[in-house]
């Protein structure tokens, strides 16, 4: 009995150790990087595909990269090296692709049910002669000393469909996954191009806040010595300056908004603080909108990535539902054994083996397939249902894009003309006052018709090109 117990011990110490040693061979793993979604509604992009190392975004290198270094003033931006930088730093983007990467590693574990399942056993024991287990279990309750070795190997040879619906209702996830996280990209350039063409507008009108304080300037200068020369009233100087300093706050409104949209715009490129970038601004002419708008609905529910996620959720509802449906039929699956016992008792053979074949056939477990298969359908139903109010939200914010739209190329035309008239009334006005005809109250009104004149073109021309951002955005063309 000692010699056996000797041996046996030295069959655990084995085993112990060449788990050990397995074990000190596998790669160290890292914690995944921490890096959204942004508000809705989202645009078109193309697919992530995630299948491949370059894009994998948890790779050793991503997850150690530092904050983003400032960049040196004077730094020129487009709205495209914009939009690069934020799909490169933002950490929303970041995070569709590490989900659209989880799902595809649930489709490998769905699969994994359809390979064969092999495993090492290693097995040990010893006992007092004759001995038996009397209680716990209905099994040989014979004990035999030994220490064994052995393999198994399992095979499901069939479920009659439920594992295969399983993994097509994985890969649909899978691809809806990867269609939400085109949403998230479409998003991010969408806001990107929002925040860019706001900062464009802000310091327009901040140029157009100098310019008002050159010109009210130029009138204070020229009335005060009007005044000093006893040609002009202090009342008319008064005037002159209230205008003059409405103007200032103008300018320090200006600034402040033009500030606050750096900040913003350097926030969504993954940047902690302000960044001095030097906005370049495009020369393009704005084209006309779209004469008709139900082309543009069929296209969005089309090539909208909401939509196509959503079709895939529900293909992948109906496969899930029909898996619980077949949890009914029977499961047949293979399972093989062999193995060596060197230390045995006198009764056992020097090795084994086994083969066989195991059917199992629901027959009752309560209703709880019953169950599961109803929450299923009801499930598949709800991603219906979501489906179609998805798309009649689409539709909805596609023919209010496409308005707005519209509206916003009529007023181009509208605050031209206003602007020039404006600025035909302040020369108007500027002439009846040197001549002593007009009144200061007559001219301050005219500049001040003037500065909302240009604040408005100014306003105009970049809200229409926002609005053709928003209409490309909503039917799943960015551009």
């Amino acid at each position: 009995m000692t010699s056996r117990l000797y041996i046996i011990i030295c069959l655990f110490m084995a085993s112990f150790s060449f788990a050990v040693d397995a074990q000190s061979q596998q790669p160290a793993k890292l914690p995944p990087s921490s890096p959204p979604s942004p508000s809705q509604p989202v645009p078109d992009s193309p697919p992530v595909k995630t299948d491949t190392a370059a894009q994998d975004p948890v790779s050793p290198q991503s997850r150690s990269l530092p904050a983003q270094a400032p960049v040196p003033p004077g730094t020129s931006l487009s709205r495209r090296q914009a939009e690069a930088l934020a799909l490169k730093n933002n950490p929303q983007i970041t995070v569709a692709k590490l989900r659209a990467l989880e799902a595809g590693q649930y489709v490998r574990e769905q699969r994994s049910a359809l390979m064969p399942n092999a495993y090492l056993s290693l097995t040990a024991a010893d006992a007092s002669n004759n001995a038996r287990i009397a209680a716990g279990g209905l099994n040989n309750p014979i004990i035999f000393p030994r220490a064994a070795a052995g393999a198994t190997v399992s095979q499901l040879i069939t479920d009659f469909g439920r594992t295969t619906n399983l993994v097509s209702g994985a890969q649909s996830s899978a691809k809806a996954e990867e269609e939400n996280s085109a949403a998230t990209i479409a998003q991010i350039v969408l806001t990107v191009d929002q925040i860019f063409y706001n900062a464009l507008e802000t310091r327009a009108l901040l140029r157009v806040a100098q310019q008002t304080i050159d010109a009210r300037q130029l009138v204070v200068n020229r009335i005060s010595a009007l005044t000093q020369a006893k040609l002009k009233s202090d009342l008319d100087l008064s005037f002159a300056n209230v205008d003059l300093a409405r103007a200032k706050l103008l300018q320090l409104e200006a600034k402040n908004n033009y500030a606050a949209s750096l900040a913003t715009l350097s926030a969504i490129l993954g940047y902690p603080d302000e960044q001095p970038f030097e906005l370049v601004e495009s020369d393009s002419t704005p084209e006309q909108p779209d004469a008709d708008v139900n082309p543009l609905i069929m296209q969005a529910l089309n090539q909208r990535p909401e939509v196509r996620a959503l079709q895939d959720q529900v293909t992948s509802a109906e496969k899930f539902g029909h898996a619980e449906h077949d949890l009914w039929r029977p499961t047949i699956s293979a399972l093989g054994s062999v193995g060596a016992v060197p230390v045995r008792n006198d009764s056992l053979p020097s090795w084994y083996g086994a083969v066989g074949v195991n059917v199992n056939i629901p027959v009752f477990n309560g209703f709880l397939y019953n169950a599961r298969a109803k929450n299923a359908d009801l499930q598949t139903e709800v991603v219906r249902q979501r489906l179609l109010d998805v798309r009649n939200n689409i539709a909805r914010d596609v023919r209010t894009a496409w308005q707005q739209s519209q509206q916003a190329f009529e007023r181009l035309s509208v605050t031209q003309q206003l602007r020039d008239q404006a600025n035909l009334a302040l020369n108007l006005a500027q002439s009846r006052y040197n001549l002593g005809l007009g009144s200061i109250v007559e001219l301050g009104q005219a500049e001040l018709q003037k500065t909302e004149a240009d604040i408005a073109d100014t306003d105009a021309q970049y809200q229409y090109r926002l609005t053709k951002l928003v209409v490309a955005y909503t039917i799943g063309a960015p551009k």
